[in-house]
C-alpha cells in the first residue's frame, strides 16, 4: 500500500505528528483506495466513478466505518482516534454535522497513521470497513 511513500516514519514520529496532518494524509489514502476498487468493479467512464465515489468517501460514509470499528480499536488506537476528533480544525463542515465531520477525521487520522508507518496489515483491516460501505 505504500508504493508512493519511500520510507516509514516511526510510530513515535507518527503519534507525534497533529492529528489534522495524519487525516490530511488519511483522506488522500482513503480516496485512492475507493477509486481504486471502484475501477476494478466496474467499466463505467471516470466522471460516473466519480459520482459514486463521492458517497463513499464522505464524511457520513467515514463515519460510518468508523463507527463499526470502533470497538474493535485498541486503546492507543482509540486514544488517537480521540486527539484527532478533539482537535481544533479551521476547516468547517461542509454538508454534514460537527460529529459526523469529526468521526471522519479521526477515521481519516487512523489511516493516515497506519500509511506513514507502513503498517499495510492493519491499513487493510480499516480500509476493508470504509469498502464495506460500498457494499452496502
Amino acid at each position: 500500500m505504500n508504493v508512493f511513500f519511500s520510507e516509514p516514519i516511526t510510530p513515535e514520529r507518527a503519534v507525534a505528528l497533529n492529528p489534522l496532518a495524519l487525516a490530511f494524509v488519511g483522506d488522500g489514502v482513503c480516496t485512492l483506495y475507493v477509486r481504486a476498487r471502484l475501477v476494478a468493479a466496474s467499466d463505467k467512464k471516470a466522471g460516473a466513478l466519480h459520482e459514486i465515489a463521492k458517497k463513499y468517501v464522505s464524511a457520513y460514509g467515514q463515519a460510518a466505518a468508523f463507527d463499526r470499528i470502533w470497538d474493535a480499536l485498541s486503546g492507543e488506537e482509540q486514544d488517537l482516534c480521540r486527539r484527532a476528533r478533539n482537535t481544533h480544525n479551521a476547516t468547517r463542515a461542509k454538508n454534514t454535522d460537527l460529529e459526523t465531520y469529526k468521526k471522519a477525521t479521526a477515521l481519516e487520522a487512523l489511516v493516515g497513521y497506519y500509511y506513514l508507518i507502513g503498517n499495510e496489515g492493519r491499513l487493510a483491516q480499516i480500509l476493508s470497513e470504509v469498502e464495506k460501505r460500498i457494499e452496502n
